[in-house]
């Protein structure tokens, strides 16, 4: 049987999961919808379309009016923990967008809670669910290249064209370091097999920039099996393109991995190459993988309720993820001072 969905958040992101996976996928049923602005519950009813009668303002109401199994979460910030804990405390298990939580005690308070009742918390990473990310987390964990030293990660994008008054995300609470980095930290997480140590970040608005808070970031991260990530990202780079996993170059002992994922920027191709010591790169030919980004989160959820075990970005290992965007917000907030990533856990 399809596992009975509730989505909770219509906007843009709610929209993008509806068209590109839940509309198609055999895996789920999507038995009610939510969304707290009228405006925009009209919206999808209109336009996506929905059935009236299965259209909520609140998610009491369809918990109340539908039986479901789970509730995908794809609300704007400030509505992921009252609807994640409503969700919880009716015995549903919790597929959510990041950052899962503003604050860490909060994101505590729902871990503890999905253990007490005994359901699934998942935070959907979907950058983990890219073929060229596993093939560069298989070479760190066989070692073909030998040990893992020095990473760079760069992205750029060039997000300002839009009129002001018009574009949500120039307003939105750090554009890049929370609604953007956080995939990159994850994937550094996921990719390195490593834990985060410290961060020292710099942020900034260039002078061109449209948007309130920093777009652009730079920041060196310690991790604790020794490996050093120097990271730049930019949401108004003049600058060639990167896809959005970024550009990553990997040192190890014998050469070098060179690769990125989820090319949908214009001109940029998918590609993983090694480059031993002394040779010319040539390609990597990654793992077969599907389903891939939101849907490969999507059935990592459901494959992690059928068999009662915890998915790999479970909100208990996400708190790290978390803690990680936060030490940098707080780097950058103080000049660039280092923060012990151990201090916020």
């Amino acid at each position: 049987m399809a596992l009975r969905l509730i989505q909770v958040g219509l906007g843009g992101i709610g929209g993008h999961w509806f068209r590109t996976v839940l509309n198609s996928n055999t895996e789920v049923e999507v038995v009610a919808w939510v969304e707290i602005v009228e405006e925009a519950l009209q919206r999808a009813i209109e336009k996506w379309p929905l059935p009236q009668e299965r259209c909520f303002s609140s998610l009491e109401a369809a918990l109340e009016a539908y039986e479901a199994d789970a509730v995908l979460i794809t609300a704007s910030l400030a509505g992921h923990v009252p609807s994640a804990r409503t969700a919880l405390l009716a015995g549903k298990h919790v597929l959510m967008e990041k950052p899962f939580a503003p604050t860490i005690k909060e994101a505590r308070e729902l871990v503890t809670l999905a253990r007490e009742q005994q359901r699934v918390l998942m935070i959907s990473q979907n950058y983990r669910f890219f073929p060229r990310a596993l093939a560069a987390r298989q070479y760190v964990q066989e070692k073909t290249l030998g040990e893992l030293g020095t990473i760079t990660v760069d992205f750029r994008h060039y997000a300002n064209r839009a009129p002001v008054e018009t574009n949500r995300h120039y307003h939105i609470w750090q554009p890049l370091l929370a609604d953007m980095s956080i995939h990159h930290f994850d994937l550094m997480r996921y990719v390195l097999k490593q834990e985060p140590v410290s961060i020292s970040c710099t942020s900034w608005n260039p002078a061109w920039s449209r948007f309130e808070e920093p777009p652009a970031a730079a920041a060196t991260i310690r991790f604790d099996g020794g490996a050093v990530v120097t990271y730049r990202g930019s949401w108004v780079s003049p600058g060639q393109p990167t896809s959005w996993t970024g550009d990553w170059h990997m040192e190890f002992t014998d050469g070098e991995l060179i690769w990125n994922d989820r090319s949908e920027i214009g001109g940029v191709a998918n590609n993983i190459f090694v480059r031993r010591l002394g040779e010319e790169p040539t390609p990597v030919e990654p793992p077969a993988l599907a389903p891939t980004d939101f849907a490969g989160s999507l059935t990592a959820f459901v494959q992690a309720i059928q068999t009662g075990s915890e998915p790999g970005s479970s909100g208990r290992d996400n708190l790290k993820t978390l803690a990680l965007m936060f030490a940098a917000i707080a780097s950058a907030e103080q000049q660039g001072l280092p923060i012990e990533i151990a201090s916020l856990l």
